[in-house]
């Protein structure tokens, strides 16, 4: 029989597989796998193809050496190595410290028990192989030799020594000052005298042996002792001039800064230098002790206390650099990489926020301050703009460039309270209104930008661009000279606004909202008047003879137009002008399209409600309706043969859809009258009950008139027609014989002489010759008259409103709201039967749609108290009660 996990005398045959190659080249905490030898085993030189592992770098550990280690006190260990037969692939595990010294602690106690039975000669451990986490292949806690299948590879492990080697004598002292020699070199800019990778073995080999304490010690002595020599140069360095500014200052300043970044960039290159000969030693016993600082920590921690923290050299640097930026600032170009590398030495050290940036942000405060009272006085307010712009976009790359990130906020900040946040209210008191006027988009949005940068910004500009709006409008709408163009100029500056809102403004939807409040305040200042103005300027875009715009163009005028009509209180004014002009537009004909007319129609009733249009729907079903009953007119002339030359067209309007018309009585042809009688007849024929009242002031007419030139058609209203008739029976007729003979009022009479004998198209002559008719003057016809056209439309003045018309309507306005303010004030009593007197005001303001002054509400409370709706409470005088 043969030990436990030896091979057999006889092996059996080779295995079939290969057999597994041995680990080369792998390093431990321990020592170095060396490279395959040659040794000599029973006599015979074979090749080890194994790697033997060693306790220190000077030393290597041989299979014997591994053996006698490990075995028990007899010489058998070497009969058994004479047995070991390398046929099969023996593999010779690294192990890492902990593992080599619990293996060493095993093969102890397994020697120990082997000298006692006498039963084995030698100790191996366990057989099957594991990997263990840094990469070394371990052995695995079950098995042995004998336990593996007969052809498999034999595994033998390679302890450590049960002892590490000694050092031999002086070799701390001679290899410390190897090193010490190294650092000074380095710290000297001069060569090396040895192998760097010999530097980094002997500190290796230190460290193993447990002189990492003293090896730190001693390096940091040396780097003090260094950087303590260089503090001198700095301290007796010159730097006195007297004037802040001086060239010889700044060049001064300039050269010490350049000594200091050159004496940290050398201290820098060295420690990397240090650090790289003596990383095992920061990489293990600096690593384990929390306590000391990195050997580069080590570097920084003394170039801070010795170099930077003397208060001299600090404060010379902090000054140059201070003087340097100051410089930038004033438009000197000076060397930004020497303003980069000065403050990256101080964030690395970690006083920058200490020492630099709390001076260098009072600094910045204490210019800007200045430089912002200085220029607010002297520029305008868009130089002064684009100048801030500018001073923080410099500053913005100055934090790009050489400042650390940290000081970006608080510097930002700085300029931004110092330049903007300090003259907010001037700046705007100085040129918002100005760039508005000017229409100056850039500067505008420049404005809005710089202002939402600072704290209440926005809201200031808020305020000014509220002001500005309604001191702006107020001055379209109250001037009364402007009536004629208020609309016109409203939807301009609306338009202005709303682009200065999307463009300048970018949408903010304070500014819309404001500028709705402030467009409500002053377009009401004036009551009744702009939606009066508005109702005008719709029909001027609705009538026939408006050429200025596409279907298209004048949908988008409408609804700009809809947008000023919302704002207005008296929207029943307007409802009032705009029911009377429609009426005008539908019965002459003059409307541009009836597409255009419901589309308006179709906007009021989304705005104000079914109620609201209701009658002026009622208007175009009239018409409708009347285009029914004259085809069914034309059928019963046919009918009856009825002969005449004159063709008649009648509009039949409900009157409480249409405006109220004064009628007057006129003295019509024999011929009109019968046709007149003819359709009373059909029309009452069909509809039992109702009543016909002609209205001669809406009528008009085409004639067929002959001159010189030859035939003319003339479209003229009913009033020029009664005149132009009169000349069928004489050539002269003076102002009184025509007013007898046609009944016309004497007002409109002068009116409608004045548009045939004064206007453009002057069918009659009137002796003498003026503008205006007076008593006396007399007509006759004017054979000579001259048109290019063959149908001419002559001015109809009774189309044209008078001063006397839009009283009238203001007057049915101010009539229907007395009706509507009664029935709201019972409408409240009625639910609430008793009522103070504050609190049915705020109810009947609420109501409301159009704007009532309390004095008008106290009228009509005393009205309906007169008329029995309502009485005061008997107890209380400031109190109503229902009367039912």
């Amino acid at each position: 029989m043969f030990p436990t996990g030896l091979s057999s005398p006889n092996p059996p045959p080779p295995p079939t597989q290969e057999a597994r190659p041995a680990a080369t080249d792998v390093k431990t905490d321990s020592g170095n796998i060396t490279s395959p030898k040659k040794r000599k085993i029973n006599g015979s030189e074979r090749e080890d193809t194994s790697d033997t592992i060693s306790s220190s770098p000077p030393k290597t550990l041989n299979p014997s050496a591994a053996a006698s280690s490990s075995s028990s006190c007899s010489a058998a260990p070497l009969h058994i190595q004479k047995k070991l037969r390398f046929e099969d692939s023996v593999d010779f595990i690294g192990l890492d410290v902990k593992m080599a010294e619990e293996a060493a602690a095993a093969a102890a106690a397994a020697a120990a028990a082997s000298c006692s039975n006498n039963k084995s000669k030698a100790m191996f451990l366990p057989g099957g192989v594991g990997h263990h986490a840094n990469g070394l292949t371990k052995t695995a806690a079950s098995g042995t030799f004998s336990n593996s299948k007969p052809g498999a590879a034999k595994k033998l492990v390679i302890k450590n020594f049960r002892e590490k080697p000694k050092l031999p004598e002086n070799y701390t002292q001679e290899t410390w000052q190897k090193l010490k020699e190294a650092v000074e070199a380095i710290q000297n800019s001069t060569s090396i005298k040895y192998n760097l990778e010999e530097l980094y073995q002997a500190v290796e080999n230190l460290c193993s042996h447990k002189i990492s304490a003293k090896l730190y010690k001693q390096l940091r002595a040396v780097c003090e002792d260094h950087i303590k020599a260089q503090i001198d140069q700095f301290r007796e360095y010159p730097l006195c001039f007297p004037v802040r500014k001086s060239p010889n200052r700044c060049l001064s300043s300039v050269l010490f800064l350049k000594k200091i970044d050159k004496c940290w960039q050398d201290h820098c290159r060295q420690m990397i230098m240090i650090r790289s000969i003596f990383l095992f030693l920061d990489r293990t016993y600096v690593l384990q002790n929390s306590m000391l600082p990195s050997i580069w920590d080590m570097g920084l921690e003394l170039f801070r206390f010795y170099i930077i923290s003397d208060l001299k050299v600090q404060s010379k640097t902090i000054d140059g650099i201070l003087l340097l930026v100051e410089r930038e600032r004033n438009g000197e170009a000076i060397d930004r990489s020497l303003l980069r590398s000065l403050l990256s030495m101080l964030s690395d050290l970690q006083i920058y926020q200490d020492s630099f940036e709390q001076r260098f942000l009072e600094e910045t405060n204490r210019l800007y301050a200045a430089e912002g009272q200085r220029l607010m006085q002297e520029r305008e307010v868009p130089e002064y703009l684009h100048h801030v712009n500018k001073r923080l976009e410099e500053e913005a790359d100055r934090v790009i460039t050489y400042l650390d990130q940290s000081t970006q906020k608080p510097l930002i900040a700085t300029v931004e309270k110092q330049l903007l946040g300090e003259h907010l209210t001037t700046t705007l008191q100085k040129g918002l209104t100005h760039l508005l006027d000017e229409n100056r988009i850039q500067d505008l949005s420049l404005l809005y930008q710089l202002f939402s940068r600072v704290r209440g910004g926005v809201q200031v500009l808020l305020q000014h661009w509220i002001e500005y709006i309604k001191a702006f409008g107020s001055t379209i709408v109250i001037n009364p000279e402007k009536d004629k163009t208020m609309v016109q100029e409203l939807l301009d500056f609306k338009d202005k606004v709303d682009h200065i809102i999307d463009v300048c403004f970018m949408k903010n939807e304070k500014f819309v909202n404001a500028m709705k409040e402030a467009f409500e305040t002053f377009i009401n200042k004036r009551p009744n008047k702009p939606a009066e103005l508005i109702a005008k300027h719709v029909d001027s875009k609705l009538r026939a003879g408006n050429k200025e715009a596409t279907d298209e163009e004048l949908e988008k005028m409408l609804d700009k137009i809809m947008i000023i009509f919302r704002f207005i209180y008296g929207k029943d004014v307007f409802e009032a002008f705009y029911k009377k002009d429609l009426a005008k537009r539908l019965l002459v004909g003059k409307s541009a399209s009836v597409d255009a007319e419901k589309s308006m129609l179709s906007k009021l009733k989304h705005e104000c409600g079914a109620a609201f249009t209701s009658k002026l729907e009622g208007m175009f079903k009239d018409m409708e309706l009347s285009k029914d009953i004259m085809v069914q007119f034309k059928q019963y002339m046919q009918c009856q043969n009825i002969p005449g030359n004159i063709e008649l067209t009648v509009n039949i309007l409900t009157m409480g859809y249409w405006p109220t018309y004064v009628p007057m009585e006129v003295h019509l042809p024999a011929e009109m009258v019968r046709l007149q009688e003819i359709f009373k007849t059909f029309y009452l024929g069909k509809h039992s009950g109702r009543k016909l009242q002609w209205q001669s002031t809406l009528g008009h007419c085409v004639l067929k008139a002959e001159f010189k030139e030859g035939k003319k058609e003339l479209q003229v209203s009913l009033f020029q027609t009664l005149v132009l008739l009169m000349f069928n029976e004489g050539e002269e007729f003076t102002l009184e014989e025509i007013k007898l003979a046609t009944g016309i009022e004497d007002s409109e009479l002068r009116r409608t002489l004045q548009s045939l004998a004064c206007g453009k198209a002057r069918v009659l002559t009137k002796i003498p010759k003026s503008k205006d008719v007076e008593d006396g003057d007399k007509f006759s016809c004017n054979d000579d008259f001259k048109h290019k056209l063959f149908r001419i439309k002559i001015n109809q003045i009774q189309m044209k409103e008078t001063v006397e018309e839009q009283a009238s309507t203001t007057e049915r306005v101010f009539q229907d709201r007395q009706y509507q303010i009664d029935a709201a004030i019972v409408r409240i009593m009625k639910m609430r039967k008793t009522l103070s007197h504050n609190l049915l005001m705020s109810e009947v303001y609420n109501q409301l749609k159009f704007p009532v002054k309390p004095a008008d509400l106290k009228k009509r409370i005393e009205s309906l108290i007169d008329r029995d709706y309502m009485e005061r409470d008997k107890e209380n005088s400031n109190q109503y009660n229902y009367v039912a």
